[in-house]
C-alpha cells in the first residue's frame, strides 16, 4: 500500500468559512485541507476530494498527482466521509462559469443519509449545494446505506457519525498494515491528545468517544492514521 497526502494548502478559515492561505496576520481557525491517494491493488483511490483550491489557476489536486506522474482519469474510486464543501469542491473545477468534472472515470462511495441530510443544509456555510448537484447528477455514485461494511475484501467503513450526522470512516487493509482515516472526527494529531468533545460537531460527545476507542485500537493494532487538517503530520502510525 502506497500513501501520498495531497495538500491542497494551509488555510486560514472565517467564520463565514471562506478559506484563504495561511500567513501571519491570519485571525481564525487554522488548518490544512489534504486529501490522501492510497495505491493498492493497482489502483488509485482517493479519500475525500479537497477544497479545488486553485494555484496558477489549476486545481492544485491535479498538480498534485502531476507530481506523482498520474493525472486524475487514472483514479478508479472516491470514498467520501461526508459532504462539507472543503471535502467535496475538488471534484469539479470551474471553467468559463461552468462545471467540470475532475475525475471522470472514479466511482464515488456516498453514505446515502449523509446525502440527505448535506441536501437540507441550505442556510448552512459549510456546505456547496451547487458543487454537490453537480457531482451527484454527473457521476457514478454508489450509494452506501448501511451502518457498516466492505467495498472490496481490502476497504471497509463504517457510520460514526460525530462530526456530522451520518460520517463515515474507512480503513484500508494489506497484509499487516492498517491505514485508517477518521475524517474530521479525528483530523488532526492533537484530537488523540484533549478529550474535548467539540461543539463544533454535530455529536461532539460522540466524536470524543470513538476517538478514545480509536486510540487504544491504533496502539494494539499499529494503524497508520491520516490526519486530514492537520498542520503538521498528515500521517502518523502507533
Amino acid at each position: 500500500m502506497n500513501i501520498f497526502p495531497l495538500i491542497d494548502g494551509h488555510f486560514n478559515v472565517d467564520k463565514e468559512k471562506n478559506f484563504s492561505l495561511l500567513n501571519e496576520e491570519n485571525e481564525g481557525l487554522k488548518m490544512a485541507v489534504q486529501p490522501f491517494l492510497i495505491q493498492i491493488d493497482n489502483e488509485n483511490i482517493l479519500l475525500d476530494a479537497g477544497l479545488g483550491w486553485l494555484e496558477n489557476n489549476q486545481p492544485k489536486i491535479i498538480q498534485n498527482l502531476e507530481h506523482l506522474n498520474l493525472n486524475t482519469s487514472t483514479i478508479s474510486k472516491i470514498l467520501l466521509s461526508h459532504l462539507h464543501k472543503d471535502h467535496i469542491d475538488g471534484f469539479v473545477k470551474k471553467v468559463n462559469g461552468n462545471m467540470e468534472l475532475i475525475f471522470p472515470n472514479a466511482s464515488l462511495y456516498i453514505q446515502k443519509r449523509e446525502y440527505e441530510f448535506a441536501i437540507t443544509q441550505t442556510e448552512s456555510l459549510s456546505y456547496d449545494l451547487s458543487v454537490l448537484d453537480f457531482i451527484i447528477k454527473n457521476s457514478e455514485i454508489i450509494w452506501l446505506n448501511d451502518d457498516k461494511g466492505n467495498i472490496t475484501d481490502k476497504i471497509r467503513f463504517e457510520v460514526t457519525g460525530g462530526h456530522t450526522p451520518f460520517l463515515q470512516v474507512f480503513w484500508i487493509e494489506e497484509q499487516n498494515e492498517i491505514a485508517f482515516f477518521g475524517s474530521d472526527n479525528l483530523p488532526l494529531r492533537a484530537y488523540l491528545k484533549h478529550r474535548i468533545a467539540y461543539k463544533s460537531d454535530f455529536d461532539g460527545k460522540k466524536a470524543m468517544q470513538d476517538r478514545l476507542n480509536w486510540e487504544e485500537l491504533a496502539i494494539e493494532n499499529h494503524w497508520k492514521i491520516l490526519f486530514y487538517h492537520d498542520l503538521k503530520n498528515p500521517t502518523f502510525q502507533f
